[in-house]
């Protein structure tokens, strides 16, 4: 070690280098003891770094929201993130795709599904705002809103009686309306169905009700048909909109 270290790295600098006018009347180690003491004590000692130092760590710089965060804010970031890359390889012709529906879309088949299942409609908000290479504007509540819908169940079920597709009908139980925001929603119809494949009967469903569908929206947009089964997994997903009209 140098004989003359730096001061502020530990050793108080006025007591090291200047004899103490006690050192001759008592024992040379309790004379230490005490500049010890007094040095711990003084604010001057110890290391110039310490005083600087954040009390907490550093982010990693990734962007991702803890795990402890909103799920809104963690589906938001998640679609950000999805949409500055689509922004990245495409520019603006991917910012007019995605804006128009692109993002929607996506969001069915976007991993880590769990994540994006928090709140698609962050997720989708996100994946907008990324593709236009915007700076992120996180919501400040959740986004997506599920509204039972018993008279579409009703509909549907009378029009299916008059189609020959009774047999379809039979096995859904709820029409759920699914906000993704003011506008824009996606059309989830509970069934009978277990968990499994998109099988015939399933894609059956989808057909006849996209069929009665028939891009009436109402007064928003209505993107995706959702079959979903016993326990409201997806297992199924179709396009509602008219192909004319599709992004």
């Amino acid at each position: 070690m140098p004989s003359n270290p730096r001061p502020g790295k530990g050793i108080c600098p006025d007591m090291a280098m200047t004899p103490h006018p006690i050192i001759g009347s008592m024992g040379r180690a309790r004379a230490l003891g005490l500049i010890v003491g007094t040095c711990l004590a003084a604010s001057a000692c110890g290391s110039t770094g310490d005083a600087s130092r954040p009390s907490a760590a550093p982010s990693d710089g990734t962007g991702r929201p803890a795990a402890s965060a909103p799920g809104y804010r963690q589906a938001y970031d998640a679609g950000f993130a999805v949409g500055k890359r689509l922004f990245e390889d495409g520019g603006k012709g991917a910012a007019v795709r995605e804006v128009n529906g692109g993002c929607v879309r996506r969001s069915l088949a976007a991993k880590p599904t769990a994540v994006v299942d928090l709140d698609r409609g962050a997720w989708i908000l996100g994946c907008k705002q990324g593709t236009g290479n915007s700076t992120p504007t996180a919501p400040s509540g959740p986004i997506t809103r599920r509204e039972p819908d018993a008279d579409l169940l009703h509909r549907f079920g009378s029009w299916a009686r008059k189609s020959e597709a009774a047999d379809s009908a039979r096995h859904v139980t709820r029409v759920t309306l699914v906000h993704l925001d003011a506008t824009e929603y996606d059309v989830e119809v509970t069934t009978t169905y277990t968990a499994g494949v998109d099988g015939p009967e399933v894609r059956r469903l989808a057909h006849e009700f996209t069929r009665w569908w028939d891009g009436d929206d109402g007064a928003g947009t209505a993107w995706n048909l959702i079959v979903a089964d016993t326990g409201g997994q997806r297992i199924a997903t179709r396009d509602l909109r008219p192909r004319e009209n599709s992004s």
